[in-house]
């Protein structure tokens, strides 16, 4: 079986993994400035042998390793951090701060989990590189920039991604999740959800705070807006249509006894139908509409659409190759059917642009004992910390040793096909 032999130096290799997640954990950069992430990725591609362009994309890194005839595998890591004030406690808990593209001091901190996912296929891309014997064909590693809303993916193939690698026979990624770490998820068909998103400034007339009846309060008027909101998943999608709307930033005023004259917020709307939607985005905007105008808006409001992601979409039959790869080197327990997931992801535009069949799985990273108290206690989301969150923490093993057996399993599913 190739994907074991090409694992057997997994084991001496994780030290120096585990370093470069705990390097990478520590010092997270936003979209478009993961300047110091690509310099490490390009100068480990570049020592294992690959063919490296960077710069696609702004910050992106493409490895290339072309190994005689044969199907071109491409796998994917996204690189950029979060905006998240890390509250973990780790020795490498991050303390970096950057400028956003607000102009405003930040946190940064890998709360999303895309350190794993670089370290993840630096592994596997270095063992399969170590392996060149026991397959052929060629090996793209993809690592892009702003995932987190920003455009990354469509910005690297704007760039000439394909132009430079090739294009794939099948394109492979996977997501680190708070599911038990050692464990993988898979599902043909609609994995993630759509997103759209939105900022909006609603417009109000600024007054003293003593004379209310002078201005337009446009803190007032947010609250109404967020409240209708969420009428839109509850009283317009119908049942069987999943769908999330979430507000996730509310910004107004500085003063206690100042009325201000604007009000920001930040909303995105999910789900795994494109017209279900484009129906809940319909309503965001006429709800928004109506309430500025009941408000007394001295003008309409203004939407910025923030960038979006289609559905991601596994190949059926191409993910039935990468469960079976999977279940036969981790074992049936590990590997399961797991629902549709509403987070989202820009991983499907790559198999979209090349005409090629793609799969995404997911990578549990959460400690495995203390998920199973969780579950059994019935809080595993009180207790088990979720992409986001402050105190998301991946546990190293065995999350990064799945995550890179995981890569290695499903590319060689392709490459061992055309060895020898």
């Amino acid at each position: 079986m190739p994907a074991p032999d090409v694992l057997r130096s997994l084991p001496r290799a994780m030290p120096d993994l585990e370093a470069v997640y705990r390097d990478l954990h520590a010092h997270p950069e936003l979209a478009y400035a993961e300047h110091r992430t690509a310099a490490v990725v390009a100068a480990r591609l570049r020592s294992d042998g690959f063919a490296v362009t960077e710069g696609i994309g702004a910050t992106g890194v493409v490895g290339v390793l072309r190994n005689g005839d044969g199907p071109a595998v491409m796998l994917r890591a996204d690189m950029d951090a979060l905006p998240v004030e890390e509250q973990t406690g780790l020795d490498y808990a991050s303390t970096v701060t950057a400028t956003d593209e607000r102009g405003e001091t930040v946190p940064l901190m890998h709360a999303c989990g895309h350190d794993v996912h670089v370290t993840c296929l630096l592994g596997a891309a270095r063992l399969l590189a170590a392996s060149a014997g026991l397959w052929s064909g060629t090996l793209v590693a993809v690592f892009q920039p702003a995932e987190e809303g920003r455009g990354g993916a469509k910005r690297m193939l704007a760039d000439g991604l394909l132009q430079v690698a090739g294009k794939p026979d099948v394109v492979l990624g996977q997501h680190v999740f708070p599911h038990p770490a050692g464990s993988v998820g898979y599902r043909a068909g609609p994995f993630l959800a759509a997103s759209d998103g939105f900022d909006v400034r609603l417009y109000g007339r600024g007054a003293h705070g003593s004379w209310p009846q002078s201005g337009v309060d446009p803190v007032v008027l947010a609250a109404s807006t967020v409240m209708r909101l969420q009428t839109i998943v509850s009283r317009e999608v119908a049942a069987d249509e999943q769908a999330v709307l979430t507000v996730g930033s509310l910004h107004a005023g500085t003063r206690a006894n100042i009325i201000a004259d604007h009000a920001d917020l930040s909303l995105s709307v999910r789900s795994f139908d494109r017209q279900v939607s484009a129906r809940m985005v319909a309503s965001v905007r006429r709800i928004i509409e109506a309430e500025c105008a009941a408000s007394g808006s001295p003008r309409p409001p203004r939407f910025a659409e923030l960038a979006g992601f289609s559905p991601t979409v596994n190949d059926p039959a191409a993910t039935e190759r990468v469960a079976g790869a999977l279940r036969a080197l981790l074992g049936e327990d590990a590997v399961t059917e797991i629902a549709p997931i509403m987070g989202s992801e820009d991983f499907g535009e790559f198999g979209e642009a090349a005409g090629a069949p793609s799969v995404f799985w997911s990578l549990g990273g959460a400690d495995p004992e203390a998920y199973a108290a969780a579950l059994e206690a019935g809080t595993v989301d009180e207790d088990i910390p979720s992409n986001h969150s402050p105190l998301f923490a991946p546990v190293v093993r065995p999350t990064l040793t799945t995550g890179v057996s995981a890569l290695v399993a499903a590319a060689m599913e392709w490459l061992s096909a055309s060895h020898g």
